[in-house]
């Protein structure tokens, strides 16, 4: 059976909440190289907003005849990576960092490529890549910082649920357009 590491006594923590008190929620035990997280965060920051622009694009491109469902389904997952970017953007705040929002270099920090597909079905085939993308990447991380900071780790637990409920609608929408059903196998 492993040992339990010791509780800190009252006093001390007490003594230990007052000290850096400008760093917020950053406390002494925090364990993780904040500026490593900050950075980390920031790409991941950059793959939302990457994956919320393609999303917007793609909504307002679709066309055809089961086009309308779908174009709704991009917007929903626009709006859905819109509020990852902002819990990400929350954290990094929380960490004393600054949220990188620059739109020049915002493709070259993100995981996602920004691929604009010239039909429904690229459309639908590049976002699930992108899903992917954020998938691993997000499995990543939190295996990452799981120990070291396990506040970030829980939130990219929640959004990587976001990301492959995503995958498996996209995957669902691509198998059910004419023409496609063979691409599941």
């Amino acid at each position: 059976m492993a040992e339990k590491p010791a509780l800190t006594d009252v006093k001390t923590l007490r003594v230990q909440a007052r000290k850096n008190i400008e760093e917020g929620a950053v406390t002494a035990g925090y364990a993780a190289d904040r500026s490593e997280v900050v950075k980390l965060l920031n790409e991941a920051l950059a793959t939302e907003l990457v994956c919320v622009l393609r999303y917007r694009r793609h909504h307002f491109m679709a066309r055809g005849i089961t086009s309308k469902s779908i174009a709704d389904e991009f917007l929903t997952h626009s709006n859905e990576e819109q509020g990852h970017a902002d819990l990400i953007a929350e954290r990094i705040v929380q960490l004393g960092g600054e949220p990188d929002f620059a739109p020049d270099g915002l493709s070259g920090r993100s995981h996602a490529e920004y691929v604009a597909g010239n039909s429904l079905v690229d459309m639908i085939k590049e976002d699930l890549v992108a899903e992917r993308i954020a998938i691993d990447s997000y499995r990543e991380l939190i295996a990452y910082l799981d120990h070291d900071d396990p506040t970030t780790s829980r939130m990219l637990k929640n959004v990587l649920a976001v990301e492959e409920e995503h995958a498996e609608e996209l995957s669902d929408l691509l198998v059910g357009l004419p023409g496609q059903q063979a691409a599941r196998r």
